[in-house]
Protein backbone atom coordinates (compact mmCIF):
# COMPACT_ATOMS: atom_id res chain seq x y z
CA UNK A 1 0.00 0.00 0.00
CA UNK A 2 1.34 3.39 -0.97
CA UNK A 3 2.19 5.96 1.66
CA UNK A 4 -0.22 8.54 0.23
CA UNK A 5 -3.09 5.99 0.52
CA UNK A 6 -2.32 5.50 4.22
CA UNK A 7 -2.23 9.23 4.82
CA UNK A 8 -5.51 9.70 2.98
CA UNK A 9 -7.23 7.02 5.08
CA UNK A 10 -5.89 8.52 8.30
CA UNK A 11 -7.07 11.95 7.18
CA UNK A 12 -10.63 10.65 6.53
CA UNK A 13 -10.79 8.88 9.92
CA UNK A 14 -9.50 11.95 11.74
CA UNK A 15 -11.95 14.22 9.95
CA UNK A 16 -14.90 11.90 10.77
CA UNK A 17 -13.91 11.74 14.42
CA UNK A 18 -13.63 15.50 14.59
CA UNK A 19 -17.03 15.94 12.94
CA UNK A 20 -18.58 13.56 15.44
CA UNK A 21 -17.04 15.46 18.32
CA UNK A 22 -18.46 18.71 16.97
CA UNK A 23 -21.92 17.38 16.11
CA UNK A 24 -22.58 15.13 19.15
CA UNK A 25 -23.07 17.88 21.76
CA UNK A 26 -25.69 19.51 19.53
CA UNK A 27 -27.87 16.40 19.61
CA UNK A 28 -27.08 14.71 22.91
CA UNK A 29 -28.07 15.71 26.44
CA UNK A 30 -25.89 15.09 29.48
CA UNK A 31 -26.99 11.99 31.41
CA UNK A 32 -27.52 14.04 34.58
CA UNK A 33 -29.94 16.35 32.76
CA UNK A 34 -31.94 13.43 31.37
CA UNK A 35 -32.15 11.81 34.81
CA UNK A 36 -33.71 14.92 36.32
CA UNK A 37 -36.61 14.96 33.88
CA UNK A 38 -39.36 13.25 35.91
CA UNK A 39 -42.81 12.43 34.58
CA UNK A 40 -46.21 11.22 35.74
CA UNK A 41 -45.60 7.75 34.36
CA UNK A 42 -42.13 7.10 35.76
CA UNK A 43 -41.70 3.80 37.57
CA UNK A 44 -40.95 4.92 41.13
CA UNK A 45 -39.96 3.04 44.28
CA UNK A 46 -42.57 2.84 47.03
CA UNK A 47 -40.79 3.82 50.24
CA UNK A 48 -38.54 1.12 51.65
CA UNK A 49 -40.63 -1.69 50.14
CA UNK A 50 -38.54 -1.80 46.98
CA UNK A 51 -41.74 -2.22 44.96
CA UNK A 52 -42.18 -0.29 41.72
CA UNK A 53 -45.30 1.47 40.48
CA UNK A 54 -46.16 4.32 38.16
CA UNK A 55 -46.08 7.72 39.83
CA UNK A 56 -49.69 8.25 38.71
CA UNK A 57 -52.26 5.59 39.52
CA UNK A 58 -55.79 5.01 38.26
CA UNK A 59 -58.36 4.88 41.04
CA UNK A 60 -61.60 2.92 40.85
CA UNK A 61 -63.30 4.37 43.93
CA UNK A 62 -64.72 7.73 42.84
CA UNK A 63 -67.84 8.36 44.93
CA UNK A 64 -67.53 4.88 46.40
CA UNK A 65 -66.72 3.40 42.99
CA UNK A 66 -70.06 4.43 41.50
CA UNK A 67 -68.41 6.58 38.82
CA UNK A 68 -66.26 3.73 37.50
CA UNK A 69 -69.03 1.13 37.84
CA UNK A 70 -71.30 3.50 35.95
CA UNK A 71 -68.99 3.37 32.94
CA UNK A 72 -69.92 -0.26 32.32
CA UNK A 73 -67.36 -2.97 31.64
CA UNK A 74 -66.53 -2.07 28.03
CA UNK A 75 -65.80 1.61 28.71
CA UNK A 76 -63.91 0.69 31.86
CA UNK A 77 -61.79 -1.78 29.88
CA UNK A 78 -60.94 0.92 27.36
CA UNK A 79 -60.08 3.33 30.16
CA UNK A 80 -57.66 0.87 31.79
CA UNK A 81 -56.06 0.05 28.45
CA UNK A 82 -55.69 3.73 27.57
CA UNK A 83 -54.03 4.38 30.94
CA UNK A 84 -51.74 1.37 30.51
CA UNK A 85 -50.70 2.49 27.02
CA UNK A 86 -49.83 5.88 28.51
CA UNK A 87 -47.59 4.17 31.10
CA UNK A 88 -49.94 3.97 34.10
CA UNK A 89 -49.39 0.57 35.72
CA UNK A 90 -50.80 1.26 39.20
CA UNK A 91 -54.48 0.34 39.68
CA UNK A 92 -56.20 1.11 42.98
CA UNK A 93 -59.29 -0.82 44.04
CA UNK A 94 -61.06 -2.04 47.19
CA UNK A 95 -63.81 -4.33 48.38
CA UNK A 96 -65.91 -1.28 49.21
CA UNK A 97 -65.70 0.03 45.63
CA UNK A 98 -67.20 -3.11 44.10
CA UNK A 99 -64.67 -2.99 41.25
CA UNK A 100 -62.55 -6.11 41.78
CA UNK A 101 -64.29 -8.04 39.01
CA UNK A 102 -64.21 -5.03 36.68
CA UNK A 103 -60.46 -4.75 37.19
CA UNK A 104 -60.10 -8.49 36.53
CA UNK A 105 -61.77 -8.16 33.14
CA UNK A 106 -59.91 -4.98 32.25
CA UNK A 107 -56.42 -6.38 32.87
CA UNK A 108 -56.92 -9.62 30.94
CA UNK A 109 -53.95 -10.07 28.62
CA UNK A 110 -51.78 -7.46 30.34
CA UNK A 111 -48.49 -8.71 31.85
CA UNK A 112 -49.19 -9.21 35.56
CA UNK A 113 -45.59 -8.49 36.55
CA UNK A 114 -45.85 -4.98 35.12
CA UNK A 115 -48.95 -4.09 37.13
CA UNK A 116 -49.16 -2.77 40.69
CA UNK A 117 -52.57 -3.62 42.15
CA UNK A 118 -53.62 -2.22 45.50
CA UNK A 119 -56.77 -3.21 47.37
CA UNK A 120 -58.24 -2.55 50.82
CA UNK A 121 -60.10 -4.54 53.45
CA UNK A 122 -62.82 -2.88 55.54
CA UNK A 123 -63.91 -3.70 59.08
CA UNK A 124 -62.48 -6.65 60.99
CA UNK A 125 -63.65 -9.87 59.37
CA UNK A 126 -63.40 -13.06 61.43
CA UNK A 127 -61.15 -14.76 58.87
CA UNK A 128 -59.16 -12.12 56.97
CA UNK A 129 -57.10 -14.65 55.01
CA UNK A 130 -60.27 -16.19 53.61
CA UNK A 131 -61.43 -12.73 52.58
CA UNK A 132 -58.06 -12.15 50.93
CA UNK A 133 -58.39 -15.41 49.02
CA UNK A 134 -61.75 -14.15 47.75
CA UNK A 135 -60.10 -10.91 46.61
CA UNK A 136 -57.49 -12.84 44.67
CA UNK A 137 -60.19 -14.91 42.97
CA UNK A 138 -62.23 -11.80 42.16
CA UNK A 139 -59.15 -10.18 40.64
CA UNK A 140 -57.86 -13.47 39.17
CA UNK A 141 -54.35 -12.87 40.53
CA UNK A 142 -51.96 -15.01 42.55
CA UNK A 143 -50.91 -12.07 44.68
CA UNK A 144 -51.93 -8.50 45.48
CA UNK A 145 -49.09 -5.98 45.48
CA UNK A 146 -50.38 -3.86 48.37
CA UNK A 147 -53.23 -4.59 50.77
CA UNK A 148 -54.44 -1.87 53.12
CA UNK A 149 -56.55 -1.69 56.25
CA UNK A 150 -59.37 0.45 54.90
CA UNK A 151 -60.41 3.67 56.62
CA UNK A 152 -58.48 3.88 59.89
CA UNK A 153 -60.25 6.40 62.12
CA UNK A 154 -59.28 6.06 65.79
CA UNK A 155 -55.89 6.69 67.37
CA UNK A 156 -55.68 2.99 68.23
CA UNK A 157 -57.00 1.53 64.99
CA UNK A 158 -54.12 -0.94 64.96
CA UNK A 159 -55.25 -2.49 68.25
CA UNK A 160 -58.91 -2.46 67.25
CA UNK A 161 -58.06 -4.29 64.02
CA UNK A 162 -55.15 -6.34 65.27
CA UNK A 163 -56.59 -9.44 63.60
CA UNK A 164 -56.09 -7.78 60.22
CA UNK A 165 -52.53 -6.70 60.97
CA UNK A 166 -51.54 -10.22 61.99
CA UNK A 167 -53.27 -11.78 58.99
CA UNK A 168 -51.72 -9.30 56.56
CA UNK A 169 -48.27 -10.05 57.95
CA UNK A 170 -48.87 -13.76 57.51
CA UNK A 171 -50.05 -13.15 53.95
CA UNK A 172 -46.91 -11.12 53.26
CA UNK A 173 -44.72 -13.95 54.55
CA UNK A 174 -46.61 -16.36 52.26
CA UNK A 175 -46.06 -13.90 49.38
CA UNK A 176 -49.75 -13.60 48.55
CA UNK A 177 -49.38 -9.89 49.23
CA UNK A 178 -46.15 -7.95 48.76
CA UNK A 179 -46.78 -5.06 51.14
CA UNK A 180 -49.35 -3.97 53.71
CA UNK A 181 -50.46 -0.68 55.16
CA UNK A 182 -53.40 1.56 55.91
CA UNK A 183 -55.71 4.17 54.45
CA UNK A 184 -56.38 6.67 57.24
CA UNK A 185 -59.24 9.17 57.42
CA UNK A 186 -58.40 11.21 60.52
CA UNK A 187 -55.33 12.94 61.89
CA UNK A 188 -55.23 10.75 65.05
CA UNK A 189 -55.27 7.62 62.88
CA UNK A 190 -52.57 9.01 60.58
CA UNK A 191 -50.45 9.98 63.57
CA UNK A 192 -50.62 6.39 64.80
CA UNK A 193 -49.82 5.03 61.34
CA UNK A 194 -46.79 7.29 61.09
CA UNK A 195 -45.30 5.64 64.18
CA UNK A 196 -45.87 2.01 63.22
CA UNK A 197 -43.05 -0.03 61.72
CA UNK A 198 -45.72 -2.49 60.54
CA UNK A 199 -46.93 0.06 57.99
CA UNK A 200 -45.28 -0.38 54.60
CA UNK A 201 -47.71 1.86 52.73
CA UNK A 202 -49.76 4.91 53.73
CA UNK A 203 -52.60 6.12 51.53
CA UNK A 204 -53.02 9.76 52.56
CA UNK A 205 -55.62 12.40 51.72
CA UNK A 206 -53.91 15.54 50.45
CA UNK A 207 -54.78 18.78 48.66
CA UNK A 208 -54.01 22.43 49.48
CA UNK A 209 -57.70 23.40 49.42
CA UNK A 210 -58.36 21.17 52.43
CA UNK A 211 -61.24 19.32 50.74
CA UNK A 212 -62.05 15.88 52.19
CA UNK A 213 -58.75 15.60 54.07
CA UNK A 214 -58.09 14.33 57.60
CA UNK A 215 -59.26 16.33 60.61
CA UNK A 216 -58.68 15.99 64.39
CA UNK A 217 -62.20 14.56 64.79
CA UNK A 218 -62.26 10.76 64.85
CA UNK A 219 -64.89 10.59 62.11
CA UNK A 220 -64.09 9.62 58.54
CA UNK A 221 -66.58 12.15 57.16
CA UNK A 222 -65.79 15.15 59.39
CA UNK A 223 -65.86 18.47 57.55
CA UNK A 224 -62.37 19.70 56.66
CA UNK A 225 -60.80 22.94 55.45
CA UNK A 226 -57.43 24.55 54.81
CA UNK A 227 -56.72 24.90 58.53
CA UNK A 228 -56.19 21.14 58.69
CA UNK A 229 -53.59 21.03 55.91
CA UNK A 230 -50.51 21.79 58.11
CA UNK A 231 -51.36 18.98 60.56
CA UNK A 232 -51.86 16.53 57.70
CA UNK A 233 -48.54 17.51 56.17
CA UNK A 234 -46.77 17.13 59.50
CA UNK A 235 -47.83 13.48 59.75
CA UNK A 236 -46.77 12.83 56.17
CA UNK A 237 -43.33 14.25 56.97
CA UNK A 238 -43.00 11.77 59.83
CA UNK A 239 -44.00 8.92 57.52
CA UNK A 240 -41.35 10.05 55.07
CA UNK A 241 -38.67 10.09 57.78
CA UNK A 242 -39.55 6.48 58.62
CA UNK A 243 -39.32 5.63 54.89
CA UNK A 244 -42.91 4.48 54.66
CA UNK A 245 -44.34 4.24 51.17
CA UNK A 246 -46.67 7.22 50.70
CA UNK A 247 -49.42 7.50 48.09
CA UNK A 248 -51.55 10.65 47.86
CA UNK A 249 -55.29 10.56 47.20
CA UNK A 250 -58.16 13.09 47.09
CA UNK A 251 -56.11 15.33 44.79
CA UNK A 252 -59.32 16.29 42.99
CA UNK A 253 -61.19 16.83 46.26
CA UNK A 254 -63.38 13.76 45.84
CA UNK A 255 -64.47 15.20 42.51
CA UNK A 256 -65.29 18.63 43.96
CA UNK A 257 -62.67 20.48 41.91
CA UNK A 258 -64.66 21.26 38.77
CA UNK A 259 -62.40 24.09 37.57
CA UNK A 260 -59.22 23.04 35.70
CA UNK A 261 -57.20 25.61 37.64
CA UNK A 262 -58.21 24.01 40.95
CA UNK A 263 -57.16 20.56 39.75
CA UNK A 264 -53.88 21.96 38.44
CA UNK A 265 -53.23 23.76 41.76
CA UNK A 266 -53.77 20.58 43.77
CA UNK A 267 -51.57 18.42 41.55
CA UNK A 268 -48.79 21.02 41.63
CA UNK A 269 -48.95 21.05 45.43
CA UNK A 270 -48.72 17.26 45.59
CA UNK A 271 -45.79 17.07 43.18
CA UNK A 272 -43.82 19.95 44.68
CA UNK A 273 -44.15 19.01 48.35
CA UNK A 274 -41.52 16.30 47.84
CA UNK A 275 -43.19 13.85 50.25
CA UNK A 276 -45.18 11.49 48.03
CA UNK A 277 -43.95 8.47 46.12
CA UNK A 278 -47.07 8.30 43.98
CA UNK A 279 -50.64 9.58 43.70
CA UNK A 280 -53.93 8.04 42.66
CA UNK A 281 -56.82 9.77 40.91
CA UNK A 282 -60.22 8.31 40.05
CA UNK A 283 -60.68 8.80 36.30
CA UNK A 284 -63.71 8.34 34.11
CA UNK A 285 -62.32 9.37 30.71
CA UNK A 286 -59.11 9.45 28.67
CA UNK A 287 -59.29 13.25 28.63
CA UNK A 288 -59.03 13.31 32.43
CA UNK A 289 -55.99 11.05 32.27
CA UNK A 290 -54.34 13.33 29.71
CA UNK A 291 -55.03 16.41 31.83
CA UNK A 292 -53.56 14.83 34.97
CA UNK A 293 -50.42 13.68 33.13
CA UNK A 294 -49.96 17.15 31.65
CA UNK A 295 -50.38 18.85 35.03
CA UNK A 296 -48.05 16.42 36.78
CA UNK A 297 -45.37 16.70 34.12
CA UNK A 298 -45.53 20.48 34.28
CA UNK A 299 -45.24 20.53 38.07
CA UNK A 300 -42.41 17.98 38.07
CA UNK A 301 -40.51 20.05 35.51
CA UNK A 302 -40.67 23.00 37.90
CA UNK A 303 -39.06 20.95 40.67
CA UNK A 304 -36.19 19.56 38.55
Amino acid sequence: MHKNQINRRQFIKSTAALAGAIILPCHAQPAAEIKLRRTAVDQVTLGKTGLKLSRLGLGTGSIGGSIQRGLGQDKFNRLIRYAYDKGITYIDTAQAYGTHEMVREAIKGLPREKLFIQSKMPGTPEKPLEVLDRYRKELNVDYIDSLLVHCGVSNNWDEERKRLLEAFEEAKQKKIIRAHGVSCHTIPASARAAQLDWVDVNLVRINPQGAHIDTPAERWDAKSNTSHVPAVMEQIKIMRKKRHGIIGMKLIGNGDFKKPEDREKSIRFAMKCGLLDAVVIGFKSPAEIDEAIKNMNSALAETA
